[in-house]
């Protein structure tokens, strides 16, 4: 009997133990995601408010010189002042802001539960992440958005660990195991044949 086999029973126990160990981090750390998402759009739908604020304050100007926004920003830009000119940079900016935070507000809030996280990563904002992400508070959501983000966090997480580090290993252990067999099967013969010699 070899010395590790009493330990056994004790790996296997510490092996369900950190299965049950990743499977709880892998249900936290996802089910996170569809939270941080509420807040990130909630601070979107913001920054959305005070681009269209801006916006609306540069549409009103142009009416009042009888003007669409689009004819006022070419007269702007236009203009023999440098200083004004650069202000067809800043409407036009603001244009395009109203423009890209509303697609990418109405992109997350019409997609699926499935199709969430990776219209959240292709719409992503980094400043309004970043400033989201400073003050957002870890939650465990009981939707079922929540619970369904948990379930494939958990099947990740012990995918990733038995593919990528208990099986590999298992392999390296089975394949010592079997290169140190036939030597260990031939030890008691050569015992014998030494002893043999001797006694000659």
């Amino acid at each position: 009997m070899r010395w590790t086999t009493p330990l056994r029973p004790l790996c296997r126990a510490g092996e369900g133990f950190l299965d049950r160990v990743l499977c709880l981090l892998g249900a936290v750390a996802f089910c996170q995601l569809p939270e941080f998402i509420q807040q990130y759009l909630q601070r979107l739908g913001g920054h959305l408010d005070e681009a269209r604020r801006q916006l609306a304050q540069f549409e009103a100007v142009a009416a009042q010189a009888k003007l669409t926004l689009p004819q006022f920003i070419d007269r702007t830009a236009s203009n023999a002042d440098d200083a004004v000119a650069r202000l067809a940079g800043v409407m036009q900016s603001a244009v395009e802001r109203v423009a890209e935070l509303t697609s990418a507000e109405a992109a997350l809030r019409n997609a699926s539960i499935l199709e969430k996280p990776f219209v959240f990563f292709a719409h992503l904002d980094r400043s309004i992440a970043s400033a989201a992400l400073d003050v957002y508070q870890p939650a465990v959501p009981t939707t079922l958005e929540g619970l369904l983000y948990a379930a494939v966090g958990m099947v990740v997480i012990l995918g990733v660990y038995h593919g990528c580090v208990r099986y590999p290993i298992a392999a390296v252990v089975r394949r010592r195991s079997a290169q140190r067999a036939p030597l260990v099967a031939a030890a008691p013969a050569q015992r014998s044949e030494r002893i043999h010699l001797t006694s000659a």
